[in-house]
């Protein structure tokens, strides 16, 4: 974690434990508490590679899908033009972020749920 990002260290053990100075603890108790870090510390979001906390991840998909709804009730939504961009895609660096295959209708839902089921 040192290696990665010492600053990010120092602001976690400061903002979370009130320790201004980890080299001045043994190295066992400053592993166990690096390793105690919550998931929205900067270490661990940095360790997962994640863009920002889940929670602001949320607010982001949610704020998406409400865009989508608002924009589905103009002239452009009902005729599917110039839908607005996405605040999550734009936070995840353009990459779509799919939660699963789309249908155009209930027989190719059915035949992707039975691929799914038989393995």
């Amino acid at each position: 974690m040192v290696g990665l990002d010492e600053g990010a260290l120092i602001c976690d053990f400061a903002e979370t434990y009130h320790v201004y100075n980890w080299r001045a603890l043994p190295v066992s108790t400053a592993a166990t508490l690096a390793m105690g870090l919550r998931p929205e510390s900067r270490m661990m979001q940095k360790l997962s590679g994640a863009p920002a906390p889940a929670d602001t991840l949320l607010r982001a998909m949610i704020a998406d899908c409400l865009r989508i709804l608002v924009w589905r009730q103009t002239k452009d939504g009902q005729r599917g033009k110039k839908p607005p961009a996405s605040i999550l895609e734009q936070m995840l660096g353009g990459k779509r972020s799919e939660i699963g295959p789309g249908f155009e209708n209930p027989d190719d839902f059915q035949a992707w749920r039975s691929s799914m089921m038989e393995g």
